[in-house]
Formats: C-alpha cells, structure tokens, sequence
C-alpha cells in the first residue's frame, strides 16, 4: 500500500519528530511503501528517508509568537490549510491511504469547508486527545464529516470512547511507546552500581513547576546516593531565560548544600535522535512530577518514552491514570501535593532494590501493549 502522510506542522525536535518515524518506519516494516506531503518551506529535522513532496503555501510556526503576531500567524495557516487539502486531493491518485498525524478539531473545521472531504481514498486524522473545553467542537466538526465515509479520525486514548460520546467515524486506538532505534541498548531490567540515576526530561514550560519539584527534591532524606539529572530544551525565549534563572538558583544551592547522597546536574538543550535515546537510557527511572488536567486527556510523550526504554517512573496522578491502574510501572502522587511528592520521591529512591522486579515486570507487560508495532497494526484495522 502507498501511504502519504502530510505534515505541517515544524518543531526544533521533540516527540513530534519521533511520532512521524514511528508511523514511517513501523509502516515500512508491515511491506508499506511511505512519502510525505509537506508545505514548500518544511524543514526536517530528521532524515526519514523517504520520498518528499512539497506542497504550495508555506508552513507557519508558532515559536516566539505572541498577541497580534500569533493570530496573524493562525489565520495564514487557515489559509495555506485549505491550499494544502485542494492539492492533496487533487493528488490522491499518488497514494492508496492519507496519513494527518498530528490534528485538532480546527483541522476538521478546514475539512468540512474543502473539497478534500470528497477524497475517494482512505484519509486518517490522528487527534492526540481531547480536552473536555474542545469536545463539543470536536463532535460538532466530526459529526459533519459522517456522510464521507472515507474520514477516519482516530483518537489516541485509553478507552472506547470520548467522555462518554462516540461517533462511527471515530476510532480510540492506544498510543505508542517511543523505542530507542540508533543506539544499542538492552532493555533488561537492570538495578544501578551505586548512584542511582533520575531523568527529569523534555521541553521546559512554566507549567511543569520544576521549582517547586527541585525544593522538594532538595529537602528529601536518601540513603543511598542519588543524582537528578535535569534536561531541558525551550522554544520561548521567556522560558529560555527562566530556565537559566533555575539552573543558575539551583547549581549554586547544591555547592552549598554539599550532600554527597544528592547532586544535580542540568542541560539546557534539546536532544533529538541519538543523543535523546542515549540520554533516556543513561538514566535509572525518569521523573514527570509535573499538574495539569489536561494530562488525563492527552497521552504523556514522556511516560511512553519510559515505557519504551523500560524506566519506572514517578508521576502525577493526572498523568494517563488508566496505564497506572493497569501496569505496575513506578508510583504516583497526588496532583499538586508537594508533601505527597517528597514522601513518594523518598520512598521510591530508598526502597528502589526491593521495588525493582515488581517494576520491570510491569514495564514489560506495557511495553508490549503499547508497542510501535502494536499501534501500526490498531491504526491500519481502522480501514477495515
């Protein structure tokens, strides 16, 4: 089968990239020939090596837009979306399945006003969540789009259904795990010499409160040695800046402190390929201590990383709930409880040897429910 897949959307690196390859890559496996679609000006950040054909109408990014810039910003992509459908449908003879990996309801706003909802080939929109203040846009646009009967939207969650609601041209299908895929590593379970090792990965956003997350780490009480290892990359150059603010703060606390049991280190840079899968698998078990709501609604790109290089972790209880009340994968704590954290973070640190089994059991068991080839396999049943 010739699948197309169109991407639009231009990132510095990050799961986005690793998304993109795992439907390449995993496709290609399963005897799929892959292209992409992408706008005139795309810029790659990784090497598929596929075929790519480029589309008029530029792709628009967000970074560093704000206020009136933003919007400007929003209403040109509007516009080059519908350029972008016009010419995709006017190619569908190119390809046999169309492939959006990444969409929103907006993107079924743009469907449902262009002449690609006509396409005669099966075209797949993947919506990584919904949060509940878009679910009545995202029925309204999807129940419009019921009478063309080759619209697929897949929905990456845990259940059979949005909130309760659930429409035949929807399909909730799991989400993947991210593999390392350029690097050696052997995914046995395996306990630290000495110094325990914890990841604190990903892009820095204000949101995530790593502050707050380092006074408790700073505070707590181990018995073994411990190293946090805190990595970084940032789009904003108000989050750059606020970053440097944190590392500045928090690598000269540590000299003071001079606590041989605890130490932390920072990288203020985004990894990609490679050196994001070595860094992942130098690490002992990663830390997503971060609240939001949202995050019961959007599967956690970190937390499928761990699960993909087999890491327990430690998490908010509003971070994927359902993986967690499945799988034995680490531990959580109440969202936003600070006290609640330090206790957990202090128990799964001092208690990591006798807990170890337990974890890697559980890793083993997600990592084979939620694998790449797993999910290649839900996404192209959903033509059936």
């Amino acid at each position: 089968m010739r699948i197309a897949v169109f991407e639009n959307i231009m990132t510095p690196g990050g799961h986005e990239v690793d998304f993109d390859r795992i439907i390449v890559e995993e496709s290609k496996h399963l005897g799929h020939e892959v292209n992409f679609y992408v706008p005139e000006n795309f810029v790659f950040q990784f090497d598929y090596k596929v075929p790519i054909n480029k589309l008029n109408g530029e792709a628009v990014t967000y970074t560093n837009s704000r206020g009136i810039k933003k919007i400007f910003a929003a209403a040109k992509r509007e516009i080059n979306r519908q350029r972008w459908y016009h010419q995709l449908y006017e190619r569908q003879k190119e390809f046999d399945l169309l492939i959006i990996p990444t969409s929103t309801f907006r993107y079924l706003r743009a469907l449902n006003r262009s002449v690609l909802r006509n396409i005669k080939k099966p075209l797949i929109f993947i919506l990584h969540g919904i949060n509940p203040s878009e679910v009545d846009k995202f029925f309204n646009e999807a129940a419009k789009l019921l009478p063309y009967q080759n619209i697929k939207l897949v929905v990456l969650t845990f259940g059979d259904d949005i909130l309760g609601r659930r429409l035949d041209n929807m399909f909730p299908i799991y989400p993947p795990t991210y593999t390392p895929r350029d690097i050696d590593f052997n995914p046995a379970f395996r306990l630290p010499n000495s110094e325990l090792k914890i990841g604190f990965f990903g892009q820095y956003r204000r949101e995530k409160k790593l502050e707050d997350f380092l006074e408790v780490f700073i505070k707590g009480k181990y018995t073994k040695p411990v190293k946090l290892i805190v990595q970084g990359s940032t789009m904003h150059a108000e989050d750059s800046e606020d970053f440097e603010r944190i590392i500045n703060k928090y690598s000269n606390i540590t000299k003071e402190i001079d606590n041989p049991n605890q130490k932390i280190s920072f990288l203020h840079k985004g990894l990609i390929g490679a050196e994001w899968q070595r860094a992942i698998a130098d690490v002992d078990a990663l830390l997503m201590p971060y609240s939001a709501p949202r995050y019961r609604y959007h599967w956690g790109g970190m937390l499928f990383t761990a699960i993909g290089f087999q890491k327990p972790v430690i998490a908010s209880d509003d971070m994927n709930p359902e993986v967690f009340a499945k799988f034995k994968i680490g531990e959580v704590f109440s969202s936003g409880n600070l006290q609640e954290l330090g206790r957990v973070l202090e128990e799964f640190i001092n208690n990591f040897d006798v807990n170890a089994e337990k974890y890697a059991e559980g890793l083993a068991l997600a990592g084979r429910e939620f694998s790449p080839e797993n999910f290649i396999k839900r996404l192209l049943n959903c033509l059936h």
